[in-house]
């Protein structure tokens, strides 16, 4: 916190550490533009001006930070026609939804800003459900500079915090929280995959799922609940009980389902675990540069080159993949390649895709053998479940193999094979990769709305349990407890109910300006 012995309000002069845009502004700087917009409100704000309250209007950039061709500054709060109208004085407000050019002018000077593009959107219809304006400048940043410095010089406009945009269109109904967080996703996407998922959450499908299940228990608690008031009552209809406990069985299963993907929709947010594991010169670091596009691992006939295991984020065939190159597995030639080993042994059991490579060339010797006999069988002999690892069996140098494929050994299950030296089978290898990724990630234009967040599966997971206690209470009132108690859970994860502190968790890595 920067304070001044003029300013009464050293809050105004905190820089969040979520603030992107303005990194430098930590160490501020009387030239900065958002630093000047800060001490002007100080500086307003110590002259007597009345502190804007909670519905302030809010202002910041929204597009990208640097040079470009377009920035889009927004604002949001009842003083954003205010703002517009001084800011492009003395015309009027241009029609709703409507693009409009308008000369921008600094309200203190005069002076010419930018020549812009200025779209009003009038509350309720517009993203946050407020009044807003958003200014389509030149992305020069003296422009970006000198159209802050002038919104921050305009009565009850304070800058925006981080994620504060998409927080009051939560606040005023716009969003759900399972939207917001789909909004996050979707702006921190980096796959087709991710992309696909955090847009379907953005639409709403997960939160209209969980409003249908609310619904079901709501019927359930009021067939239970009228039981206990009219039991006795000849009018009331038969099987009241039976039914509330026939919907209830049957949300069990619909819960129990999608807790059991759960992980597969947070593999699909943060990234599946790929690892690539075989004898030592199988060729394995030529696979994962091949994999990768770029020169990850050092690539040599020498035997144990890999002694660590180097891991690199990529984009196989639109799912996001930690991809693991790791030490050759044989006995240690010394404590280092050892070490090497032992890491990769263990890097293997936290795999979700292993890529067990072998030499084509080289199937007979002991040491692919061994890892046929060891590692391939081992996880192939799983019980298969959306649990379970997944493995691909890849034969590598297949440039070095005769016309009728690979020579005597031992028998092999599916496989593919590939040359990465010449690339070819890699089509295939990708093609199979993207089948066995979504069967650990999940396909997001198949599959039902995934649970991506651990909030998801708390909430899922509370209201299985509160069911639980529901078939096993004896007493009605008990058992009507427990139903609400079920759908409590529900409604949270939508954002009913929801306390300041996990807002402030969900909101806090949004982006300023959003």
């Amino acid at each position: 916190m920067v304070h001044s012995p003029t300013c009464p309000h050293p809050c105004f002069l905190l820089v969040p550490a979520s603030e992107p845009q303005f990194p430098h502004l930590q160490t501020p700087d009387p030239g900065d533009a958002v630093w000047n917009v800060r001490w002007a409100l100080c500086t307003r704000r110590s002259s007597g001006a009345p502190a804007p309250g909670p519905g302030a209007t809010i202002f910041a950039l929204s597009s990208g930070q640097g040079r470009c061709g377009i920035a889009v500054i927004r604002t949001s709060g009842p003083a954003s026609g205010h703002a517009l109208r001084i800011l492009t004085a003395p015309r009027d407000l241009p029609l709703a939804r409507h693009a409009s050019l308008r000369l921008l002018s600094d309200p203190r000077s005069g002076e010419p800003l930018d020549r812009a593009l200025v779209l009003w959107f009038p509350g309720p219809q517009s993203f946050t459900g407020e009044d807003c304006v958003e200014f389509h400048v030149h992305g020069g940043p003296a422009v970006v500079s000198g159209v802050l410095q002038a919104l921050g010089s305009v009565p009850g406009l304070r800058p925006a915090e981080a994620g504060e945009f998409t927080r009051r269109a939560f606040a005023n109904g716009k969003l759900n929280l399972t939207e917001v967080e789909g909004l996050a996703d979707l702006i921190h996407a980096e796959t087709e995959a991710q992309r696909r998922q955090a847009l379907r959450q953005l639409d709403g499908e997960l939160g209209h799922l969980c409003r249908g299940w609310a619904e079901t228990l709501t019927k359930a608690l009021a067939h239970v609940e009228a039981y206990i008031d009219f039991g006795e009552d000849d009018n009331l209809e038969e099987g009241v009980l039976e039914q509330a406990d026939i919907e209830v069985r049957a949300l069990e299963v619909a819960l129990g389902a999608h807790l059991r993907d759960a992980r597969r929709g947070q593999r699909l947010r943060s990234g599946a675990h790929v690892v690539v594991t075989g004898p030592p010169n199988a060729g394995k670091s030529s696979l994962v540069n091949l994999l990768s596009r770029k020169p990850v691992s050092i690539v040599s006939p020498e035997p144990g080159t890999t002694r660590d295991v180097l891991e690199t984020p990529v984009d196989l065939a639109g799912f996001p993949v930690l991809l693991s190159d790791t030490a050759g597995l044989r006995e240690g030639v010394g404590p280092v390649e050892q070490e090497g080993v032992r890491r990769a042994r263990e890097r293997l059991e936290q795999a979700d895709l292993i890529l067990a490579m072998l030499d084509a060339s080289d199937l007979a010797s002991p040491s692919s053998c061994n890892f046929l006999a060891t590692v391939v069988a081992s996880v192939g002999a799983q019980s298969p479940s959306d649990s379970s690892q997944r493995l691909l069996l890849v034969l590598n140098k297949s440039d070095l193999l005769s016309p009728e494929g690979p020579g005597p050994g031992p028998d092999l299950p599916p496989h593919l094979l590939l040359s990465c030296l010449t690339g070819e089978g890699l089509d295939g290898l990708l093609e199979a990769l993207r089948k066995e990724l979504a069967a650990v990630c999940g396909d997001p234009s198949t599959d039902p709305p995934l649970l991506t967040r651990a909030r998801h599966q708390h909430h899922l997971q509370g209201c299985l349990d509160a069911l639980g206690h529901y078939k096993q209470s004896k007493d009605l009132a008990l058992a009507a407890e427990a139903l609400r108690v079920a759908r409590g859970h529900l409604t949270r994860l939508t954002g009913g109910g929801g306390t300041e502190e996990i807002l402030d968790i969900i909101f806090r890595d949004f982006c300023v300006g959003k």
